[in-house]
């Protein structure tokens, strides 16, 4: 079957309607430059307070709220910089202002360096006595988890150094995205250009020869690469190695997880528990084959549809997910749909030079952001529920909490996310069996599978990868391509176990696809903690509703006073036990159980089951 090639618009071609309204925090680039020379002042303004900060509560009280209202511009500086480059890859100026900002930020690190060091250098049980006054009931939650990080914290001479590295190096996460994104071409598939936007919705074709000139070409482009790919990450993780080392951590996980107050245990009991569950992927990739009539299952088959694909506009998503978070009540409803249909959060559209994935953005408090691709099909329905529910999550505490109340951390989010879209999904679900659509049924339950895929196989496989990279250079070993490509096609073998047939090389350089993940530094696991999280939080809708309402909302609300183990042990899910891991395997295993049934009812009509042959 021949696709005919399609040719993108270019980013100025696309309706305004589909876009964000990126003018909410900037009406115009000159507007945003000259906000770039203004910040410039006001961070040279900042280093003023230096030595300064143990004279008296009101000096203290004077640098963090000039301090935090610094910290609120830079975010939305940042933010429109990001913005404009991730909506265009290929346009350089917008690229040049995200590499500005960028350098504008590592010049704030480093003027405020001297801060933590000053603040620890004081009589403790005098500052924790200032911080008792009512003026810094919003600023006590930061300052206290500065004194915890007192053993990490070097002098005011190392900080500054440490505040100026960060420019530098955050290098590698600036090159390697412009790598896929502007220079790398993934050829074509079935006569369709392949971006970095559409290789998940032609990976997901019925026609099998087009996803596999999609997966194949997508991950030939990387491979061609891979040394100069793999050189970068190395790099980078050499970097963040040495950044722990630097603040007296015994390795980098420990440094990464220590701000949020996050134990070590928390991933290994994550990875062990999930390897101990891998026979239910096993299971899973069995009944795939034989609903799609194949001798053997390819990677390249994993995201083919079961069912044909119905097309899905996005008003009709929108009322999908409003209907299905009806049970967090009317007032998150009516936010949600202002922001999904009239205030512009979403940038839907398809455009050249978009990059590939999906994100929600706090927008600096202005307005949250979503960034997403919108491919027409159950599969953008559930992107935009999991990006609605982190906008929704900045909304709710943002309104509760000021600025100099920390932010929600990325354990926290992954929660929210996931959850917006099991809740949704369960709604859907209950109506498709209450009107006997099964194709339908099916169709959720692939959407259902295609999540848990993401973040339930390949963030945990991620996770270990990333934890596996860490461990042999801070044993003194490298990182060469091959051995990037060995480990992860290694893990991935004992995902698919003898349910797929790999091809190794291109296997093993699904690593290089998730540069934004990798290079965020142990992030991976969260979206696997976030899933398993969001459905025991779920289960609890079934016994007391408006009890479980009432908790998650408060999750939702308590966004970063809190650390995310103590957010989640308060709404009911102790993440330290393997039990939220171990939940959200058995609701895995119910969806893989449902298809067999519906599988075994196919086998047994009269009608002969469809094959991929058929539906060409």
């Amino acid at each position: 079957m021949t696709t005919q090639q399609v040719t993108l618009p270019k980013r100025s071609e696309v309706p305004s309607e589909q876009t964000w309204d990126i003018a909410a925090l900037y009406a115009t680039p000159q507007d945003w430059e000259a906000e770039a020379e203004a910040l410039m002042g006001a961070i040279h303004a900042l280093g003023a307070h230096a030595g300064q900060l143990g004279d008296s509560p009101g000096a203290l009280l004077a640098f963090l709220t000039e301090n935090d209202a610094l910290s609120l511009r830079l975010s939305r500086f940042m933010s429109y910089a990001s913005m404009n480059a991730s909506v265009d890859g290929t346009d350089s100026v917008a690229a040049a202002r995200r590499d500005r900002a960028s350098g504008i930020i590592s010049q704030y690190s480093a003027a405020a360096a001297f801060a933590q060091p000053e603040l620890l250098a004081l009589d403790e049980a005098q500052l924790r006595g200032w911080l008792e006054r009512p003026e810094f009931k919003d600023h006590k939650i930061r300052a206290e988890r500065i004194l915890r990080s007192k053993p990490h914290v070097r002098s005011a001479e190392i900080e500054e150094l440490l505040g100026a590295v960060q420019a530098p190096f955050a290098s590698e996460r600036g090159i390697h995205p412009a790598l896929a994104n502007m220079d790398m071409q993934f050829g074509t598939a079935g006569g369709q250009k392949v971006t970095q936007g559409n290789v998940d919705a032609l990976s997901s074709r019925p026609d099998r020869e087009v996803r596999r000139q999609a997966w194949e070409n997508y991950a030939d482009a990387h491979l061609a690469v891979k040394h100069s790919q793999a050189a970068m990450y190395a790099t980078n993780v050499r970097q963040n190695v040495f950044l722990a080392r630097a603040r007296h951590y015994p390795d980098a996980i420990t440094a990464s997880l220590a701000p949020d107050h996050i134990p070590t245990a928390v991933v290994t009991t994550l990875l062990g528990t999930y390897r101990a569950n891998m026979p239910v992927w096993h299971r899973y990739w069995k009944v795939r084959r034989e609903w799609l009539g194949l001798d053997e299952l390819r990677e390249y088959d994993v995201k083919a549809s079961l069912v044909p694909q119905r097309e899905v506009s996005y008003a009709q998503a929108v009322d999908w997910i409003c209907e299905g978070m009806a049970p967090l009540g009317e007032e998150y409803v009516k936010d949600m749909r202002f922001g999904l249909t009239e205030d512009r959060w979403v940038d839907y559209a398809e455009n050249d030079g978009k990059r590939q994935g999906a994100y929600s953005n706090g927008g600096g408090r202005v307005k949250p952001f979503i960034f997403m691709t919108w491919n027409g099909n159950v599969g953008s329905y559930s992107t935009l529920a999991h990006e609605i529910g982190h906008s929704m999550h900045s909304l709710l505490s943002t309104r509760e909490h000021p600025n100099s109340v920390p932010r929600y951390t990325l354990f926290h989010a992954e929660v929210a996310s996931n959850f917006n879209q099991a809740m949704s999904r369960q709604n859907l679900l209950a109506k498709a069996r209450a009107a006997g659509d099964t194709e339908f049924e099916v169709a959720i339950i692939e959407e259902a599978l295609s999540n848990f895929h993401r973040y339930f196989f390949i963030m945990p496989t991620l996770a270990a990868f990333e934890l596996e990279a860490y461990r042999r250079i801070e044993a003194g070993g490298t990182l060469s391509a091959p051995d990037l490509i060995d480990l992860t096609a290694d893990l991935l073998q004992q995902g698919y176990g003898d349910g797929v047939t790999m091809d190794r090389e291109r296997s093993g350089i699904l690593w290089a696809q998730f540069s934004t993940h990798l290079y965020a530094n142990f992030y991976a696991y969260q979206y696997a903690t976030g899933i398993s999280a969001a459905h025991q939080l779920l289960e609890k809708f079934g016994a007391d509703p408006e009890g479980a309402r009432e908790s998650y909302l408060k999750f939702l609300q308590s966004g970063g006073s809190l650390d995310p183990i103590d957010a989640l042990r308060e709404a009911g899910v102790d993440m330290l036990s393997p039990e939220p891991v171990q939940a959200t395997f058995r609701t895995l295993e119910g969806y893989v159980a449902r298809l067999e049934e519906l599988l075994k009812a196919r086998k047994n009509s009269r009608r002969p089951v469809k094959t991929e042959l058929d539906s060409d």
